[in-house]
């Protein structure tokens, strides 16, 4: 995966098959004090104690449709390339919350990506869902809540131009807040 946006589609979409009905991440960039960590919290199934740990063992999976699971590895492999950290926290009934620490200026980080698109692609394919993202910099915070979006926007949001929109609304939010690409 390139960017961290590919991971946390890819991370997201592990919470929906969880049948998770609440999504954050949250992304935290300090570039003064170098450290740009991910997390991602859901509300699902979460995890025994055993499967969470081999979670991120790229010959493991709990899917029945292949053999490997790369998504999880291919996360801790970046954050810890990038001279940073990875942990998975899980419990049955709770929920899963993941984390992956990089340090900024390293030069393995992978970019942030096009989070715009994910988030509304996110949101656009999965209705019952809410998803939120808290970005914060020095600079500030931009908060997004799908349900927000979903209430103000309604069937718009299912139009070209409505997506479009919201793309623009928050890679502006982004920019605001000095967030780096």
């Amino acid at each position: 995966m390139k960017t961290i946006s590919d991971h946390i589609l890819d991370i997201c979409q592990n919470s929906i098959r969880a049948k998770a009905t609440l999504i954050e991440i949250m992304v935290e960039e300090d570039i003064y004090n170098d450290f740009y960590r991910v997390t991602i919290c859901d509300n699902g199934f979460g995890m025994d104690e055993e499967t969470a740990r081999r979670a991120a063992d790229p010959f493991y999976t709990s899917r029945t449709t292949r053999k490997v699971g790369l998504g999880l590895p291919l996360f801790k492999q970046n954050a810890e390339q990038a001279g940073g950290s990875f942990s998975l926290v899980s419990a049955p009934g709770k929920g899963t919350r993941v984390t992956a620490c990089f340090k900024h200026r390293n030069i393995d980080r992978p970019p942030l990506g096009e989070i715009a698109q994910t988030l509304v692609l996110l949101v656009i394919g999965n209705e019952d869902l809410t998803f939120r993202l808290l970005y914060k910099t020095p600079s500030g915070e931009y908060n997004f809540d799908s349900a927000e979006v979903k209430e103000a926007l309604g069937e718009v949001l299912k139009l070209k131009e409505g997506r479009e929109a919201v793309i623009e609304l928050i890679n502006n939010n982004l920019i605001d807040i000095g967030a780096t690409s």
